[in-house]
């Protein structure tokens, strides 16, 4: 487990003075206590802090309610899933065995909770500046792709407005098929633009990450848009 921990740490860019608290914020409360919940309610402010401070100086013209958008975007589920991922964090979970057999190590409310958690765990084990730079480096490629044009608004949410604009129907979205083990479903969902004779299909871990792939294809597919 120590090896596994100090590649853990090398991913992170962070290492920790003590070891114990980086273990804790990757232990489920199915394998037992010290757990990662209450480190995941402080690496959960953590996280809203320093991405709203990088925010608030990235983009000096934006108002409150598109920052406000953004961060929520850049601190829901998926985005930390995907951060998890990256760090192949559900390499080093510590589950009980039901959590095990069940495939908790790829659920992605586990592993963005126990990312946040490992964000807590930081912020105790180095401070506010130890955690506010590792969540820097990981976040850099996601600040990049930030549109400002779009303030954060989900693809379902362009599309819809992209559509009002042009005094056409709303989007109706249907779900094709769901596939995949129990553990780790897949979702495949139809987007139909009635109006435009445009069908698009999108597939994701969820019924709503599929709906948001297919508002996305159907925005490039839609002629002359802005």
């Amino acid at each position: 487990m120590q090896l596994q921990l100090h590649l853990l740490e090398r991913s992170l860019g962070y290492k920790f003075s003590s070891r114990a608290l980086l273990q804790q914020a990757v232990t489920h409360r199915s394998y037992g206590t010290p757990h990662y919940e209450r480190l995941e309610f402080l690496g959960d402010s953590m996280l809203n802090c320093v991405v709203a401070a990088q925010l608030f100086a990235r983009f000096p013209a934006l108002r409150e309610g598109d920052l406000s958008r953004l961060r929520a975007n850049l601190v829901r589920q998926d985005t930390l899933h995907q951060v998890a991922d990256g760090l192949k964090l559900g390499d080093y979970l510590l589950l009980g065995e039901g959590e095990l057999k069940s495939g908790g190590f790829r659920r992605p409310s586990i592993l963005a909770d126990a990312f946040e958690a490992t964000l807590g765990a930081i912020f105790l084990d180095g401070g506010f500046a130890a955690v506010e730079s590792v969540i820097v480096s990981l976040y850099t490629d996601f600040f990049a792709r930030i549109d400002p044009k779009n303030t954060g608004k989900d693809p379902k949410t362009l599309l819809q407005e992209l559509l009002q604009g042009r005094h056409m129907g709303l989007p109706v979205y249907a779900l094709l098929s769901t596939f995949g083990e129990a553990h780790a479903q897949k979702f495949e969902v139809e987007c139909c633009l009635a109006d435009l004779k445009i069908r698009t299909t999108g597939v994701g871990s969820s019924r709503r990450a599929a709906e948001q792939e297919a508002a996305q294809a159907a925005i490039t597919m839609i002629p002359g848009k802005p």
